[in-house]
């Protein structure tokens, strides 16, 4: 019951756009367009703040190497450097960490709506039974828009009829596309670390469009809703581009060249640009070498006798060959045994 408490605000929200609208597309991305309004100025912050970051890049690189061998003394000027220019390294991961639960609260609303009795039809919940929306869902077995039914999977679409299910998978290549130019434009203007490698920056710039090719296995409209957001974040970036890059002088200018001048010190310092790995390799290194053994020491080896051959003796010289032959012992007399 709390659950279907915490759905129920978003979706007689889309339940208004509906209202207004009378389309079930429109409404979607209409809320779409509502949540980036919401996380925008967020974004905005987490960019200053990632930015101010950059900036310090040099300066942090010149710890790292001046601390190589103490991480506990590099973490303590680390934060006081932050502190000194007023940075918040986590300030850039609020917008990522919002997503998850907006991705939730999408995915429960549109599988709300289009949730089927047993009889196949919609029993729209998370609704009033008055509104326009649950009127126009519930007992129907299609929630059609632009010749789309949002309540069916392009891969199940796809399964049925390869032609019909040819414009679904269209609009899944089409966002890949939308997240591929949005990521075009965040990588040409971003100052990479320069402890990331080139492989670590190709798995962050493609990875969304890695996510745009499993929505092929959600419902069409949670695909609608993301096309929504991306055509609103790439007008963000060229806003975001305007605003920070427009001068030399400017913040993301700035950041750019500090991002420069910190892979140009690591490159100095033998080269940062294997990515973390490398450099929990090199960390590792001094210690492997303490470890092992000086020029001047020996190494005890123990030599484990073969099985199945005696052990001499403790005390009696090797050197003395024995007999093989059956020598009578003498008694404890000292007089030989009587012959039987």
């Amino acid at each position: 019951m709390i659950a279907i408490k915490f759905f129920e605000p978003p979706a007689r929200l889309l339940a208004w756009f509906y209202s207004l609208t009378h389309d079930y597309i429109i409404s979607i991305s209409i809320m779409a367009f509502l949540v980036m309004l919401v996380t925008a100025p967020l974004v905005l912050k987490s960019t200053k703040g990632m930015l101010e970051m950059q900036k310090l890049q040099p300066q942090m690189r010149k710890l790292q190497t001046q601390h190589r061998g103490d991480r506990q003394k590099l973490n303590e000027e680390m934060m006081k450097l932050y502190q000194e220019h007023k940075v918040n390294p986590l300030a850039s991961c609020l917008p990522l960490v919002l997503q998850m639960p907006v991705f939730i609260i999408m995915f429960q609303v549109l599988h709300g709506l289009t949730d089927r009795g047993a009889d196949g039809t919609f029993d729209a919940d998370f609704l009033n039974t008055g509104s326009e929306l649950y009127v126009s869902l519930n007992d129907k077995t299609e929630m059609m828009s632009w010749g789309l039914d949002l309540s069916r999977t392009p891969m199940n679409v796809i399964t049925e009829s390869f032609g019909k299910g040819l414009i679904y998978a269209l609009l899944v290549v089409l966002l890949g596309v939308l997240y591929f130019v949005q990521q075009k434009m965040v990588a040409s203007r971003a100052a990479v670390s320069p402890s990331v490698s080139p492989m670590q920056q190709k798995i962050m710039q493609y990875l969304p469009v890695v996510f745009a090719v499993f929505l092929v296995f959600y419902l069409t409209g949670l695909v609608i809703y993301y096309m929504a957001q991306a055509v609103f974040r790439i007008g963000l970036n060229v806003y975001i581009t305007r605003r920070f890059y427009k001068h030399e002088h400017s913040l993301g200018r700035v950041a750019q060249r500090a991002g420069e001048e910190a892979r140009e010190l690591a490159k100095k310092d033998g080269g940062a640009s294997g990515g973390l790995f490398s450099q929990a390799k090199r960390e590792l290194a001094p210690a492997k070498e303490s470890q092992k053994p000086s020029a001047g020491s020996t190494v005890s080896k123990r030599v484990t006798p073969p099985k199945n051959k005696p052990t001499p003796a403790s005390g009696r010289s090797t050197g003395r060959p024995q007999s093989t032959g059956k020598a009578a012992r003498p008694t404890s007399t000292g007089r030989p045994p009587k012959k039987k």
